[in-house]
């Protein structure tokens, strides 16, 4: 009898060791900070420019930029709306004139066309109604016209919209926009 006392005391205090051992281990883990197996690493949305410099359909576009000075003010806070004419758009205008807009001596007259292209605020495609006006920071208007359900600026079709950035938002366009 002696020895069953000793053996349920033995017992007893070997669960109660066990379950304070457990306790405090899970303790000392709750204290403890967790490490992760990996690194979690956010990227940062590219700012209007990046998005247009990230597509082989505006590398005009992005010379001209470059060209005119603006890729500073254009990576700024914002926000703006760009209307990104493509390659294509600039290739449609008279023989020679990219080429001569991209001279020295023209470089105010490609900044105003430039200008044309950039609106203060960010629009977005559900913001463009038939007939809406948009002042650009050029300081002219752009009309806005829903034909055939396909949106246009001025005369240039928008055919992809909504490209968001940290700073804006591109809207790519099918032709150049010319100031009066």
């Amino acid at each position: 009898m002696k020895n069953l006392r000793i053996l349920s005391l033995a017992v007893a205090t070997c669960v109660t060791l066990a379950a304070i051992s457990c306790n405090t281990k899970l303790r000392q883990e709750e204290d403890e900070p967790e490490v992760l197996d990996k690194v979690v690493v956010e990227e940062e949305a590219p700012t209007v420019i990046e998005i247009a410099s990230a597509s082989a359909d505006h590398t005009t576009l992005v010379t001209a930029i470059s060209e005119a000075g603006m890729v500073p003010s254009l990576n700024g806070d914002g926000p703006y709306t760009i209307f990104a004419p493509t390659n294509n758009g600039f290739e449609a205008l008279p023989e020679g004139t990219v080429e001569n807009l991209l001279q020295e001596e023209n470089k105010e007259k490609l900044q105003d066309i430039l200008k044309y292209h950039v609106i203060s605020g960010e629009i977005m495609a559900a913001d463009l109604e038939d007939g809406k006006e948009i002042t650009t920071v050029h300081g002219d208007k752009l009309k806005v016209s829903i034909r055939d359900s396909k949106v246009y600026i001025n005369d240039a079709q928008i055919t992809g919209a909504d490209v968001e950035g940290k700073n804006g938002v591109v809207h790519i366009i099918d032709g150049v926009l010319l100031p009066d």
